[in-house]
């Protein structure tokens, strides 16, 4: 299947892989049959690549519900989105949707997935970030013009959504790996290990992702060693995952990041890279 260059993120993701997708892919086997990626976020990697075949997983319901609606409701998806304003109290209205789990529960999943695009379009930061309670709680942006309405990169994203075959998940990174055949491959981009105490941020999805949640995860990158099936991992450099990952090849790799709310500590961030094979 050919690739569509504008098959790109729909939204902007918190450790979104943009930044380091050309040392990724030199990172990536050159065969395999389907593709797996546990904690998609916002699809760059798997943009990227467009295999024919993926399972993909994230455990944000509104998240994959953005994609599912993108695959199998994009008409009426855009038609919604053209009903946004870019104006504050509009945009705190929006917001306060979920507040409300009633009145949440009554929005359509078309109603959900434009609201999710909206507010990450006219967000601050475009920051995707919800609190303990798992509702969202970025500002109000105060862009010109904000591009609410990427009928390019909907259509691209959702043709080929339909054109491969891809099964959308939404669970637990181990039960999306569950019943993989040893020629597949698996890429992991799992909340980062804080490199501070200050800098924990995995404000996407209520609950976290603590130490314990790291070692589940190399326990289970344990065992797709031992069936002989590749995958690789990125995380930050801190002596914590360089250890835990001491047994696999690692590369540092440096990555633009612009997480940061003080413009001056933005900038180069090392993060590594971790696979299973050569």
């Amino acid at each position: 299947m050919k690739k569509n260059p504008l098959a790109a993120p729909v939204l902007k993701w918190v450790g979104g892989k943009r930044q380091l997708l050309q040392d990724i892919s030199k990172h990536i086997p050159e065969k395999y049959s389907t593709y797996y990626e546990p904690f998609l976020g916002g699809g760059a990697v798997l943009f990227n690549l467009q295999p024919d075949k993926a399972v993909v997983n994230d455990i944000n319901e509104d998240l994959i519900n953005v994609y599912t609606i993108i695959r199998d409701n994009l008409e009426e998806l855009i038609e919604d989105l053209k009903n946004h304003k870019n104006k504050a109290d509009y945009f705190y209205e929006i917001r306060e949707l979920d507040r409300d789990k009633k009145k949440y529960s009554q929005l359509s999943k078309i109603e959900k997935a434009s609201r999710i695009i909206y507010l990450n379009k006219t967000c601050y930061n475009g920051l995707f970030r919800v609190n303990q309670q798992g509702e969202f709680n970025t500002p109000f942006g105060r862009y010109k013009n904000p591009n609410i309405v990427n009928e390019t990169t909907l259509r691209a994203v959702s043709n080929y959504f339909n054109k491969a075959k891809i099964i959308f998940k939404c669970g637990d990174f181990e039960e999306a790996v569950k019943g993989i055949r040893k020629s597949s491959f698996v890429y992991f981009d799992p909340p980062y290990d804080p490199v501070s105490d200050s800098a924990n941020f995995t404000g996407y999805n209520k609950g976290g992702f603590d130490k314990e949640e790291q070692i589940r995860l190399k326990n289970l990158c344990d065992k797709l060693d031992a069936r002989g099936i590749k995958f690789l991992l990125s995380n930050s450099v801190t002596e914590f995952i360089l250890e835990l990952y001491e047994d696999y090849n690692k590369t540092i790799v440096q990555a633009n990041r612009a997480i940061n709310s003080r413009g001056d500590k933005r900038g180069k961030v090392a993060e590594v890279l971790v696979k299973n094979y050569e």
